[in-house]
């Protein structure tokens, strides 16, 4: 007796011309699924950065706060709202007087924008001194009250990274 499958020594066109086109639909389906995934990560990225530098701002305001009213420090005139000159004075500590004098630190280290890669000698994050206004985007030099992306891109949600 002859058995059916001793002719079958490989695929045919059709079968792989149609396991090709299943393979097609599937990659189809999940590299845009795999760069809305990457998307997202990066924005959880930008909001933790973001709310880690306004923590340290906020927190930075409430030590010189709390040293002028214990009056270990002088409020100085070119310090008047009680916030970091530049945002490396959170990762290089500043001496806010008292019976120990020693810095507080309030970053390790700059956290970096995801969407915004530095370029030598920039700065990686916009930022707003407390005497400009809201929604400016030049930073008046005087102290760093507000930090923002500079990326131009636009958010999943719609929104502008910039705006966050």
């Amino acid at each position: 007796m002859r058995r059916i499958f001793d002719n079958n020594r490989g695929l045919s066109l059709i079968e792989l011309v149609v396991t090709m086109v299943i393979l097609g639909i599937l990659g189809s389906l999940i590299i845009p699924s795999a760069r809305m995934t990457s998307t997202r990560v990066k924005e959880m990225e930008l909001r933790r950065d973001l709310r880690e530098i306004r923590n340290a701002l906020d927190e930075f305001k409430k030590n010189y706060d709390y040293s002028v009213e214990q009056k270990w420090i002088i409020p100085s005139l070119n310090k008047p709202a009680g916030y970091p000159e530049t945002l490396q004075v959170l990762v290089d500590g500043y001496d806010f007087g008292g019976p120990v004098s020693n810095k507080k630190k309030f970053l390790r280290k700059i956290p970096v924008d995801p969407f915004h890669p530095v370029k030598e000698g920039g700065e990686p994050w916009g930022m707003r001194s407390y005497e400009d206004d809201a929604d400016s985007n030049s930073w008046g030099g005087q102290d760093v009250f507000d930090v923002y992306s500079l990326s131009d891109g636009t958010a999943i949600d719609g929104t502008k990274y910039k705006d966050w």
